[in-house]
Order: C-alpha cells, then structure tokens, then sequence
C-alpha cells in the first residue's frame, strides 16, 4: 500500500481547534504519535500514513485538518 506524508498547516490560535477537531472522529491518526512545530512557533502537524490514495489519506483527519493539509506520496530510502 502507498505511504503518504500529510503535512497540515493551522494558525497560532488555531491548535486548540485543531486538536478538538478529533473529539468525535474515528481516527487512526488519534492516540499516536505525530510530529509538530507548535511548541516551537512553526504551528504544523506530520503524519506519515499507508493509505489507498491522497484522498483517502486526507479522510483519515476530520475535515478542519484535512481542509489545511497536503498529502505527499513518500517512499523510504537506504541513504548511502
């Protein structure tokens, strides 16, 4: 199954929406690890997901992150 990378974008005073949006929302993306930039100013959100499509990989969020997000096809690689 492809993996992608969804990279979600909010507004300084929106992380506390941000994180509400997932009260209520069946998620696999819920109760796990995910990497941010809020602490540190930048106000973003990571999650590296396997999923069917970009579309599917965005309806694994609820729609106040998907609507601010991209979902990038990743792949990883042995660096040399």
């Amino acid at each position: 199954m492809p993996r992608f990378l969804i990279h979600h974008r909010h507004e300084p005073g929106e992380c506390g929406a941000v994180y509400a949006s997932f009260r209520g929302f069946a998620s696999p993306l819920r109760h796990r690890p995910a990497l941010t930039s809020c602490v540190a100013g930048g106000h973003a959100i990571w999650w590296s997901v396997d999923a069917s499509s970009e579309r599917d990989a965005l309806a694994l969020a609820p729609s106040f992150v998907a609507e601010r997000a991209t979902a990038t096809p990743v792949t990883e690689v042995e660096i040399p």
